[in-house]
């Protein structure tokens, strides 16, 4: 497997950052709940044409399907806003992904919770 350059790693974490701010304060889509959505990792691959972003949000699965779709249609915009703080040679094509990670670690932490709760 191949490590990650620390190039690579400093321009995940700032579209991360980026990306991050412009879901919280730009996206006007009914379909974006930021206060529910958040942006968990980024990969950019390295010729910069491509990145995935993996996206959580609290909710029913509507709900997350809906975030998903609202910010697959902005993703045009997002990307515009993107080249417009950033300086790199290209903006990648954003892939939104929904990671269920966080909400996976919740629903365990609960389910220990009442498993040591009924001792």
């Amino acid at each position: 497997m191949k490590k990650r350059s620390i190039k690579n790693t400093r321009i995940n974490e700032e579209v991360l950052r980026e990306i991050s701010e412009i879901i919280r304060n730009d996206v006007k889509d009914p379909r974006v709940n930021s206060t529910l959505t958040s942006v968990v990792a980024v990969e950019v691959a390295p010729d910069l044409k491509t990145s995935k972003v993996y996206i959580s949000v609290l909710g029913d699965e509507k709900l997350q399907e809906d975030t998903i779709k609202g910010l697959t249609s902005s993703a045009g915009y997002i990307r515009r806003q993107l080249a417009s703080k950033l300086n790199l040679r290209n903006t990648p094509e954003i892939h939104f992904i929904l990671d269920q990670s966080i909400e996976y670690g919740v629903r365990m932490s609960k389910l220990i919770d009442e498993v040591n709760g009924g001792n």
